[in-house]
């Protein structure tokens, strides 16, 4: 349920995101001050993730050799984010450590993008597509009367299925599964964004900063399947 000290006036910025009482609200303005701090977190998170993007790029073969240690380093920071998420100051700290290491982690996707014929513009397309997506899913959410709260179960076993084909296709090397994995992918987690979406218009998050990260790896696991679908098929193109 909604928590409202975080609409409170003379606060720094870390108790404004989560210093709260729990108290269920059905205010307009409650919910209106969640999804603003929500949305402003989530775009502060994407920034993080653009500037670990960045850097990792300029030091892509270094991210390469360290890059399952990122990996562990990513997830363990994810899960300390939710042990955390109501200490004002360290959960924001935690929050863009994470995304900025999952910035890093991009890196070699991103470079192998780059390095193909017009790969700047494959990543440009991708991001965009992801943008325009987000938006109009997000506005739908927002505005329709159906209600999807009963497609959490189906796409938490969609997303163990696409983690546990994606972890096969590692020592299988498939890019036909590759591809079905990434289409899969962008379909579920264009999914996420709608389920997501509803539940903090219906109170299903605790705080701003675990509404943010929800809608940032929705975001990002949808632009890493639109980037991967376009690539597979830039490098079709390049091949014939």
């Amino acid at each position: 349920m909604y928590n409202r000290e975080y609409l409170s006036d003379g606060k720094s910025n870390s108790e404004t995101y989560s210093s709260y009482e729990s108290q269920a609200s059905s205010r307009p303005e409650n919910l209106v001050g969640f999804l603003r701090a929500t949305y402003q977190l989530f775009a502060s998170s994407l920034l993080a993730a653009t500037v670990g993007a960045y850097i990792g790029l300029g030091m892509a073969s270094v991210i390469s050799s360290w890059y399952w240690g990122l990996v562990i380093l990513e997830f363990a920071m994810l899960f300390g984010l939710y042990a955390v998420k109501d200490k004002p100051g360290i959960n924001l700290a935690v929050l863009f450590g994470f995304t900025f290491v999952s910035g890093l982690t991009l890196t070699p996707l991103l470079s192998s993008v780059f390095n193909m014929p017009g790969g700047a513009s494959i990543v440009a397309q991708a991001f965009l597509m992801t943008s325009v997506a987000f938006g109009g899913i997000s506005m739908f959410a927002m505005t329709t009367k159906k209600d999807f709260s009963s497609m959490g179960k189906m796409l938490f076993i969609a997303v163990i299925i696409l983690i546990v084909g994606s972890i096969s296709n590692i020592f299988i090397g498939s890019p036909i599964l590759q591809l079905g994995i990434a289409m899969i992918g962008a379909l579920v987690f264009s999914a996420f964004i709608l389920y997501d979406t509803q539940q903090i218009i219906k109170g299903g998050f605790s705080t701003p900063i675990e509404a943010a990260i929800a809608l940032y790896l929705d975001f990002l696991n949808l632009f890493i399947s639109l980037l991967q679908i376009l690539a597979s098929f830039a490098g079709n193109k390049s091949d014939d």
